[in-house]
């Protein structure tokens, strides 16, 4: 380790490179890959059900105040990294910021959501991979085969493993796959959209309703729980802009091009989510009678009972565009923990291994196969435990968003501290907007934390009495805990180093 003196400036930049491929990644290739981790396809199938069960018809006003703190925390995002350029982003920063307690337990929550968020992926990707199955096949027990436990599990670990090893082989095996993913997940969705709206027009919609000023009122939600409860799914419904940030090192500007990426894809999901959304709701309502967003048996999965009723014979693009989603998503995902790990290791703060960089594909090798081997045993252990896994694992992951959402964005605001206040812009980009977005998202992992304690809570499974979400999302943090203070008996000298005034220590 290195623990002296500061290197000089022109060392500092080689000092913390890792190896990973220059200049793979522009400003194009990075939306696309930030898109396609959040999987809008995949995201909304997944997450419109269990929002609109919250909040109601307000279902259009949560997802925009979803969409607030994610702006205001994008823009400490990057200043972050404009001041410092690393794939470790949370871990790193918060590190600088609060020290390696903190950045460890920061960069934890990071690891957390992704590994939920993969075994997510992974069985959405399996209902559909079934479902298009039978579609195709016009064999309608085809599709009851996800319901089989050991076959899904095995389907699913398939998945992983291919899409760890797309990610094993780099950047650019990357991009080749994700531009014709994601183009095609987009336009079936808007496809779906403007068919929904027609039947809403035409009077054929199941509920037909039209679209009122008051779904956009986000006081309109009867209680502060259910308020809380809403905007931790909305934001599970934008994670993933944040990986484009983990690319900063593989980018051709690594300064500011993944800031300018983050904001663009943003605003390119709202602008998608708004339409799906509202297409959705005003086709469905919120009943809970056969195809209402309030009936259990169709919100884990919105479009495989929607498509049908609202694209006709050309539902089996939906299940494709939701099957490639996640599919795209699983291996795009992957980027940031590996990413992370091979920070954490090149740092140690895990052990050296995690630092290994494949030197053909100049990847991540030895992060990427971690990843994906945790999240393989994490959902089948969960696809046993829990009926309902997509649902918990959807509603912890929000929790786990929040969580390391809100310490990075605080981290910005200590961090340019000093500096916040020369200018209006500083004051704005590097104090006030990171702290509001900092905070209201630490306020809803609190208050959703609380709530989860509550058996029903969520899918309703439980142990012990105690809700099933609840035991996910504390119960990741915990395991956190311990395995910081194992990595700290191990290699205490990562964490005794005063991040706040030096360099971060490199692996000699």
């Amino acid at each position: 380790m290195s623990t002296g003196t500061a290197p000089l400036a022109h060392e500092r930049s080689t000092r913390h490179e890792k190896g990973l491929s220059k200049g793979s990644v522009g400003l194009l290739g990075s939306v696309v890959i930030g898109v396609s981790t959040i999987a809008p396809a995949y995201t909304l199938s997944g997450a419109l059900g269990p929002t609109a069960a919250a909040v109601g018809t307000h279902l259009p006003a949560i997802l925009l105040v979803g969409f607030v703190p994610m702006l205001l925390v994008a823009v400490g995002y990057r200043q972050l990294n404009r001041a410092m350029p690393d794939s470790g982003t949370t871990f790193t920063w918060v590190s600088k910021a609060f020290g390696p307690w903190v950045g460890w337990m920061g960069s934890w929550g990071l690891l957390a959501a992704t590994i939920l968020v993969l075994s997510n992926l992974a069985g959405i990707a399996v209902d559909f991979f079934y479902l298009a199955l039978a579609q195709i096949t016009g064999n309608d027990a085809i599709a009851e085969l996800t319901r089989n436990v050991p076959v899904n599990v095995a389907t699913c670990l398939a998945f992983v493993a291919a899409a760890a090893w797309i990610s094993y082989r780099g950047m650019e095996a990357t991009k080749v796959v994700q531009y014709v993913l994601v183009v095609f997940q987009l336009l079936v969705l808007l496809w779906f959209a403007a068919a929904a709206f027609g039947h809403v027009a035409g009077g054929t919609a199941f509920e037909g309703l039209v679209v009122r000023a008051e779904w956009f009122n986000p006081f309109g939600v009867e209680t502060f729980s259910a308020f809380a409860a809403g905007v931790s799914l909305s934001v599970f419904i934008y994670w993933g802009w944040d990986v484009v940030l983990t690319l900063n090192e593989e980018s051709k500007d690594s300064t500011t091009g993944p800031g300018r990426s983050a904001i663009a894809t943003i605003l390119v999901i709202v602008a998608l989510y708004m339409a799906v959304s509202l297409a959705v709701l005003s086709y469905s309502g919120v009943g809970s009678a056969e195809l209402g967003l309030g009936n259990e048996d169709i919100q884990e999965n919105v479009f495989a009972a929607l498509a049908g009723p609202v694209m006709g014979p050309f539902a089996i693009l939906m299940s494709l565009a939701v099957l490639s989603s996640s599919a795209a998503s699983l291996q795009s995902t992957m980027i940031s923990p590996a990413r992370t790990m091979l920070a954490m290791g090149h740092y140690g703060a895990l052990p050296a291994k995690y630092a290994r960089i494949t030197s053909r594909f100049q990847s991540p090798g030895y992060a990427t196969i971690a990843a994906a081997v945790i999240a393989s045993v994490f959902y089948a252990v969960m696809r046993v435990v829990s009926e309902n896994v997509l649902w918990d694992t959807i509603t912890t992951l929000g929790m786990m968003v929040c969580f390391y959402y809100g310490v990075t964005a605080l981290a910005c605001v200590w961090y340019f501290r000093r500096e916040a206040f020369r200018t209006s812009k500083a004051f704005l980009t590097k104090f006030l907007a990171p702290l509001l977005g900092g905070i209201l998202l630490l306020v809803f992992f609190v208050q959703t934390s609380y709530d989860s304690m509550d058996p029903e809570y969520g899918s309703g499974s439980s142990i012990g009495g105690v809700g099933l979400v609840f035991i996910l999302g504390v119960g990741m943090l915990l395991l956190g805990i311990v395995v910081m203070l194992v990595q700290y008996r191990r290699n205490p000298a990562f964490f005794r180093e005063r991040f706040e005034t030096t360099e971060l220590p490199v692996l000699d």
